[in-house]
């Protein structure tokens, strides 16, 4: 009786999970620009944390570290990539071209940076999910066709899932996005985080099987 006493009070004392299967924590980065960082909103409602809520409602244990920068171009978010990298992450949002659609950034040279920021992250074994941005026809129809296809290339050559275009439906709408024209607000951050949990959420949840004891 004393003996089964004492292994009841053992197991109660094990972290939860211990006794059992438990799931290894993951982490993902969205690495991106202002869409990313939440743009004049509470970090809390910035798409990054907006998807962490879901993904943990999920039952997926998984942190979101927010590395977005507003204004940055695929140039200078190369430069810091290394910081992102070192957080170790399992899975890197990659949200990036749109400030480079704006000032007219050769499509060649876009592509050029992001397919690095993609063999970066594939050479640690980290998987990427592309977001595919969009470029006004500022610099002519044929700029915008190309820098179109750039995402749906670089999806294709190195065999990433791509999330079509996150602005869709938000920009323009009154109801979703801020006082300059520009940037998601809140309920848009909303949407985004919704069109990205689509493609991320399979991925979270199939490293999270492979990560788990006793899974196959």
């Amino acid at each position: 009786m004393v003996l089964a006493v004492l292994l009841l009070t053992l197991i109660a004392a094990l972290p939860v999970g211990a006794a059992g299967k438990s799931s290894a924590s993951l982490k993902i980065v969205a690495f991106g620009d202002s869409l990313t960082s939440g743009h004049r909103l509470a970090r809390m409602d910035a798409y990054p944390s907006i998807l962490q809520a879901k993904l943990k409602s999920a039952g997926l244990p998984v942190t979101v570290v927010n590395k977005g920068v507003s204004g940055d171009t695929t140039a200078r978010a190369l430069r810091r990539l290394n910081s992102a990298l070192e957080e170790q992450p399992q899975i890197l949002i990659l949200e990036l071209g749109v400030n480079d659609g704006l000032r007219g950034v050769p499509v060649p040279q876009v592509k050029g940076n992001l397919a690095m920021m993609i063999e970066a992250a594939q050479a640690q074994d980290i998987q990427v999910l592309l977001c595919a941005m969009e470029a006004l026809p500022l610099q002519g129809w044929q700029y915008t066709i190309d820098f179109h296809r750039m995402y749906d290339e670089l999806a294709a050559q190195y065999h990433v899932p791509l999330v079509p275009f996150v602005m869709n439906g938000v920009l323009g709408n009154r109801d979703l996005i801020s006082d300059d024209g520009v940037h998601p607000n809140a309920a848009g951050a909303r949407v985004i985080a919704e069109r990205i949990w689509e493609y991320v959420q399979p991925m979270a949840r199939r490293l999270a099987a492979a990560t788990t004891p006793g899974t196959r």
